[in-house]
């Protein structure tokens, strides 16, 4: 369920502000919080390189503000290529993640200049024989967890008894598999399930070398360092401290890089959505918005996510209460059976928490075109900064 932070109206000035310049709906890009979770994130984890994933966002000023802070970028299609390579991004900085590509896509990557793709079955091995001499392969490693709220070792990874024989097919073929990786999933809440996987994969290191053959030299240990969507405080560096110190047993020959994207991408936009019609019906006050499920709010079907939610108001009453979005389909409700103060058209309706996998995965359905998103302390862009000072994101986790 939603969390429901109902605040002054007067405090909801800054937002009326922006609408009034810029329309509604929005989502505010606040690339200062992208700094700082990429900060947070590369405390917590020394020594570990970071290829930011980017599917969570793609917004060009996100990849701008993550590229000045020195790093990496996962990509996983020729469209996200062609987004990296439209800032100048260099290949160096990229990294290939999906493990199942078709030709196509491996030649355009190659065209680009990337040179580092993931495998995970002999099919995909194979592909990579015309270009042998020109890549390094990780091989990926399935870790089913638990603990995490989208499972992302079902779909992808072979088994950790599959990947010796994968190991010894490349050495025959003379393809170059430089290291191992996995991600046991997204939104982990606990990092057990890292732990374990990093010292199984420890275990095949060492192993692989004392055969004899060309050391596994990288290990990717993914992504899925969680985020609070319900106004709680993680502390990111109590969460990686037991995979820092399983990191640490590992050999000294061996880099460990990860993909984060939520991580990074989540506490950086704020949606901003207005009420454009209500009603009351069956004796709930229903008051429809101009972004949801189909919007910006896509996550709450795709990724399982429930956005803590903020509304401006200095009524006292509490009615029984829903949001909806603006298209013509019953499934496009944000938040139901709860308790608001009586809304009018106009109003505002805040969500935060809202960057990773939102823009991302929204859609056009009905016509209704997507969220503008308006960028904040980004250098040398044209924003609207004035009225909106950094104060305004309180509610991310800092």
């Amino acid at each position: 369920m939603n969390t429901i932070k109902i605040s002054s109206y007067e405090s909801g000035s800054q937002l009326r502000e922006i609408v009034r310049c810029c329309g509604a709906p929005l989502l505010l890009l606040d690339c200062n919080t992208v700094r700082h979770q990429y900060r947070s994130l590369s405390q917590a984890l020394p020594g570990v390189e970071f290829y930011y994933a980017v599917k969570s966002l793609s917004h060009p000023d996100i990849l701008k503000t993550l590229a000045e802070e020195g790093a990496g970028f996962d990509i996983a299609s020729s469209g996200e290529i062609e987004k990296v390579r439209s800032l100048k991004i260099s290949p160096r900085q990229t990294i290939h993640t999906h493990p199942i590509k078709r030709d196509q896509d491996i030649r355009d990557a190659l065209r680009y200049g990337c040179t580092t793709f993931v495998i995970d079955n002999m099919d995909e091995l194979v592909k990579f024989l015309p270009y042998k001499e020109r890549v390094g392969l990780l091989l990926r490693v399935s870790f089913r967890s638990d603990s995490a709220v989208v499972d992302l070792s079902k779909k992808f990874g072979c088994s950790i008894e599959n990947a010796r024989g994968l190991l010894e097919a490349a050495a025959k073929l003379g393809v170059h598999i430089k290291g191992l990786s996995f991600h046991t999933g997204s939104q982990c809440t606990s990092p057990d399930k890292q732990v374990e996987a990093v010292e199984a994969c420890n275990v095949l290191i060492r192993m692989h070398h004392d055969l004899g053959a060309a050391p596994l030299s990288i290990l990717d240990i993914g992504g899925g360092f969680p985020i609070s969507y319900n106004g709680g405080a993680i502390d990111i560096n109590s969460f990686c401290m037991p995979i820092c110190r399983a990191l640490a047993q590992l050999p000294p020959y061996v880099s460990v890089i990860a993909e984060p994207g939520r991580f990074i991408s989540g506490p950086s936009m704020t949606s901003v959505s207005t009420v454009m019609g209500k009603a009351v019906r069956a004796g709930m006050h229903w008051y429809y918005l101009d972004d949801g499920v189909y919007g910006s709010f896509s996550g709450q079907i795709y990724d399982h996510a429930r956005y803590p939610l903020e509304v401006f108001s200095d009524k006292d009453n509490r009615l029984a209460s829903v949001l909806a979005g603006p298209t013509c389909d019953s499934i496009d409700v944000i938040a139901e059976d709860i308790l608001l103060p009586e809304l009018n058209i106009g109003d505002i309706v805040a969500g935060h928490m809202m960057g990773a996998y939102t823009a991302a995965s929204a859609t056009e359905f009905n016509s209704f075109p997507k969220t503008k998103i308006v960028t904040l302390n980004q250098v040398n862009l044209p924003i609207f900064p004035s009225i909106i000072p950094s104060s305004l994101y309180s509610s991310t986790i800092h």
